[in-house]
């Protein structure tokens, strides 16, 4: 059974920063690709970054957010600098178990879901 869980969220100001953390059991990260999404009070889930291609970012976070790997700790992180109230939400990691050819924002391309952590930034 696979299960991956989240960490690092919590409140922080503007202009700080966190890392979080995706680490997956019951399968091995490897190459496929892994993705964070994030959902605001009231708004629907949106894609923030995915690990495939080195690197694929949403617009609101490109230059500040940073998605990164260690394998020999299965885990993928997600570095987030210089945040925003507007970044605030719960952030959700994912993994599609197979190559990922298009539609990397998309919910219905990743088989397995975090629980998410909550990040909240006071302005």
């Amino acid at each position: 059974q696979v299960q991956l869980v989240e960490s690092g969220g919590g409140l922080v100001q503007a202009g700080d920063s966190l890392r979080l953390s995706c680490v997956a059991s019951g399968r091995t990260f490897n190459s496929y690709p892994v993705v964070w999404f994030r959902q605001a009070p009231g708004k629907e889930r949106e894609f923030v970054s995915v690990s495939a291609w080195g690197g694929v970012y949403a617009e609101s976070v490109k230059g500040r957010f940073a998605i990164s790997r260690d394998s020999t700790k299965n885990t993928v992180y997600l570095q987030m600098n210089s945040l925003k109230p507007e970044d605030t939400a719960v952030y959700y990691c994912a993994a599609r178990w197979g190559p990922l050819y298009g539609n990397y924002d998309r919910r219905y391309e990743y088989e397995s879901w975090g629980q998410g952590t909550q990040v909240t930034v006071s302005s």
